[in-house]
């Protein structure tokens, strides 16, 4: 087959999820040389119901998918058809993606070269804020009979491209054919020249969609490698689907190393809000376990109390109250404990628990407070938090190969209070005040058991 074989396609499905969702119609015609030479069209049963929406927009609905063939009855005939063919398309990796998830349901890697007309126009009219197909077909005065509709689309992008072939000069257009398939694997809404200095090192990136909304904020010990790996894996991943969708501005900060990209990507979800993320989003208001020395059971402190020296030990970070007493009325139950005794019960004499043969008696005498104490605390030993090993802030150098220069990070009670580009800097920010972050707490608690091993070096302010 010619090297200049295009085939311009157009997938509708019953939803967005190219994992999930499946295709209900196909419209692919082949051109060679410029000339139109062959077409392929056909509705798919999808295996599943379409949804009302979906309906709405495209006007296909079930009873006109009822006798048409599965994905499997044309995989074979469809995937010869397509053979070695360029795949051009609006919103290319949308689908692109679709099809590949349909022949991988049926045993095939199918993988093609794409031009997607989305970019393109975006590199033709870079001034223009709208370049969905029906804005670029009112733009042009190309005629469309039904949107949404796979034929009528399909020849409208045809209409398209060979105005854009008559617009362009002969030089023009293969240049800007020669960048689509240079970035054909980013967002069609991403301008490929944000990536440019995309660094090598460690550090932390940012997407945002229209209106510069965040969407997602990740960390890396490679930028560049991390943040191109998003737009390659979209066909196999939707999360990555819907990111490549809206993602339109990207940002990022170089850290001195992992310790520092992680702790800035947990501040900065936690200010940014991305929708994208989920685990370190929320600002958790905490519960936990205190046991003074000389107390013959534990209190429950909030999670304020963590930010502050304080005496006795610490155990477990929980979400509320009930968490903790529910974590710390199954140890109790496990390890025969007085419930009674640990607070967890009111009452005199004997507990209920005692009454069953499920406490060893320190409330009423057959086992003294002291050893009661004792196992208890050896019991809630695994739920300890670490105490914090110094009298005050410390400033963590970090230098790592990737790094273009070092940083001290000033923490305090396990609180993460800001990076210097310099020690003297970083002097200054250790009084700041300080507030207690889970995520970054199990970050520090990681990271400065073995400090050596990471190339960090630790000093007392």
């Amino acid at each position: 087959m010619s090297e200049t074989t295009l085939i311009f396609a157009d997938v509708e499905t019953t939803g967005t999820r190219a994992t999930r969702d499946r295709i209900t119609e196909i419209v692919a015609i082949k051109v060679i040389d410029g000339q139109v030479v062959d077409r392929w069209s056909s509705l798919i049963y999808p295996e599943c119901k379409v949804p009302a929406q979906i309906t709405q927009l495209t006007g296909i609905h079930d009873d006109m998918l009822s006798d048409a063939p599965r994905f499997a009855q044309i995989a074979e005939s469809l995937r010869e058809w397509l053979s070695d063919g360029q795949l051009v398309a609006h919103n290319a990796r949308f689908d692109y993606s679709f099809l590949r998830n349909e022949f991988k349901r049926v045993g095939q890697d199918y993988r093609a070269s794409l031009i997607c007309t989305l970019r393109l126009s975006r590199r033709i009219a870079p001034q223009e804020r709208q370049h969905n197909l029906k804005a670029l077909l009112n733009r042009y005065g190309i005629s469309a009979v039904r949107h949404h509709r796979a034929g009528d689309d399909v020849d409208a992008l045809w209409s398209l491209w060979q105005t854009w072939q008559i617009e362009q000069s002969g030089e023009a257009w293969q240049s800007l054919l020669g960048d689509e398939r240079r970035y054909r694997t980013l967002p069609a809404h991403l301008d490929s020249a944000q990536l440019e200095g995309l660094p090598n090192g460690p550090g932390v990136y940012l997407f945002y969609g229209h209106n510069r909304l965040p969407l997602y904020v990740g960390k890396s010990i490679n930028l560049r490698s991390r943040v191109l790996g998003h737009f390659q894996r979209d066909h196999e991943d939707d999360k990555e689907m819907r990111l490549a969708q809206q993602v339109q501005h990207v940002e990022w900060e170089e850290t001195a190393g992992d310790l520092g990209a992680q702790l800035r990507e947990a501040q900065l979800v936690k200010t940014l809000m991305p929708i994208m993320n989920r685990q370190l989003r929320k600002q958790r208001k905490l519960t936990t376990w205190h046991w003074e020395e000389a107390a013959d059971h534990p209190e429950l402190l909030n999670g304020s109390a963590l930010s502050q020296p304080i005496g006795g030990t610490l155990y477990g970070l929980f979400h509320n109250a009930r968490e903790a007493k529910n974590a710390l009325r199954s140890i109790a139950e496990e390890q025969q404990l007085c419930p009674r005794v640990l607070g967890l019960e009111k009452g005199k004499g004997r507990c209920f628990a005692n009454q069953v043969g499920k406490c060893r008696g320190a409330c009423n005498g057959q086992e003294t407070i002291a050893e009661h104490t004792q196992r208890a605390q050896a019991a809630l030993k695994q739920l300890q938090v670490n105490v914090w090993p110094w009298p005050g802030s410390i400033a963590i150098e970090e230098r790592s190969a990737g790094a273009t220069a070092p940083a001290w990070h000033v923490v305090r009670q396990w609180c993460y209070l800001g990076s210097s580009s310099s020690f003297n800097k970083a002097q200054t920010l250790a009084e700041s005040p300080a507030s207690f972050d889970v995520d970054s707490y199990r970050i520090l608690n990681r990271f400065l058991r073995y400090p050596e091993q990471h190339g960090l070096t630790v000093t007392t302010l």
